[in-house]
């Protein structure tokens, strides 16, 4: 890893990764990435019309695309979707090619943040069709082991601002960049 490298802010949807991201793109002199908000932009629909009209599959194919085009670029912060890493060669890239930081979030926490952003129900499909909470907690324990394995580093964003992770990251990263 390199100063040029990359920084990928992974993890559940609602741990922070766009408002962190934005903010810790800013304080480093780098252009921030939402995946998210790239895919939608590319298809001219939501995540969600997307999966409605490609299903799950169609939805992960134009995201390894994109995170496959990410990882040929540096110096960027990038905020790939909570399902990004699922693939193993999306989560192998990241990591040989950028600083990946899994922001995590207890579930209740999670549930309160995205019952109260209007914009995640409108934009982000339910993915497993079950109440919030529940939902969080099932995907919780199927992906913590895998943003577990992808990460460099986990930042715990329960109880703290948006600054107080970014400069937790931005700190981290600096501290990696000295043990080159």
């Amino acid at each position: 890893m390199n100063k040029n490298a990359n920084i990928f802010l992974i993890g559940c949807r609602c741990t922070g990764k766009s408002s962190v991201g934005r903010l810790l793109a800013q304080s480093l002199g780098r252009g921030f990435v939402d995946a998210d908000k790239v895919l939608e932009q590319q298809a001219g629909i939501s995540i969600a019309q997307i999966v409605e009209k490609e299903g799950w599959q169609g939805f992960r194919s134009r995201e390894k695309a994109l995170v496959e085009a990410l990882c040929r670029g540096r110096g960027k912060v990038v905020a790939p979707g909570g399902g990004a890493v699922l693939d193993a060669d999306n989560a192998a890239l990241m990591g040989e090619n950028g600083f990946v930081v899994w922001l995590d979030a207890s579930a209740q926490t999670i549930a309160a943040r995205m019952e109260a952003d209007a914009a995640t129900a409108r934009q982000r499909p339910s993915l497993t069709g079950k109440g919030v909470l529940e939902e969080v907690c099932q995907v919780l324990k199927q992906r913590g082991p895998i943003y577990e394995k992808a990460a460099h580093l986990k930042v715990e964003t329960d109880g703290l601002s948006i600054a107080e992770v970014a400069k937790a990251v931005e700190a981290a990263f600096e501290k990696a960049l000295e043990g080159l």
